[in-house]
């Protein structure tokens, strides 16, 4: 988990041609996706298209990356962070335990104080279509942010809390980052995808996010 200090971002959406700026506070986000690996140890299954333990997992749904963080907080000591009853999720921003990003947390953290569509040349810092040979590959074998964070862009696509838009799309949650199957277009810092919260496919997993001011287990 990487400390990360308090600031704003400036998050757009082509759609509707909107932009919106959002105060972030102080927050801590995993350094790279969640791996088949931990996801077992967690909640003792392998769901992904492809087989590796540092591979991330993959073909999760938004409900599923709610489960992984509820049972990975219990197990280390933590308060859940989400209360969940049949398809309703709750969040309880006081927790101390795990939960995914907000959206305007991730496109800050994607940023890490720059200000153009990526963090570095792309084939540096990114798997995609142009570079991937159409397959996933190992989290934090490409290069990191200045933050410290790999795999912001590129390799899966990371689900994040916020609801798309409610009035036009209902509970479709937010995806953000691209894949190792999009084009270079797909994978920059705005891009914003939504999908529902059962969408289960072999280019999306998720990062995990803890407020700020907690312990780190051990």
């Amino acid at each position: 988990m990487m400390p990360l200090p308090a600031g704003r971002v400036t998050l757009a959406d082509r759609r509707t041609r909107r932009s919106w700026s959002v105060d972030v506070d102080a927050f801590q986000l995993a350094a790279v996706p969640v791996t088949q690996a931990s996801y077992a140890d967690v909640l003792g299954s392998r769901p992904s298209a492809a087989v590796g333990d540092r591979l991330p997992v993959e073909s999760v749904s938004w409900f599923d990356a709610v489960r992984y963080c509820n049972a990975r907080s219990a197990a280390e000591g933590l308060r859940p962070a989400y209360a969940v009853d049949g398809e309703q999720v709750s969040w309880d921003r006081s927790a101390d335990g795990y939960r995914l990003p907000t959206e305007a947390e991730w496109e800050y953290a994607c940023r890490a104080g720059t200000t153009g569509p990526r963090y570095g040349p792309l084939d540096e810092i990114a798997w995609y279509r142009g570079n991937s040979g159409e397959r996933i590959h190992e989290v934090g074998r490409r290069r990191p942010n200045d933050w410290g964070l790999h795999d912001m862009l590129g390799n899966v696509w990371d689900w994040c809390w916020d609801v798309y838009d409610a009035e036009v799309y209902g509970t479709y949650r937010v995806l953000r980052g691209g894949g190792w199957f999009d084009e270079q277009w797909s994978c920059r810092a705005s891009v914003r995808r939504r999908s529902h919260p059962t969408f289960q496919v072999d280019d999306v997993g998720f990062r995990v996010a803890r407020n700020a001011g907690v312990s780190l287990p051990g």
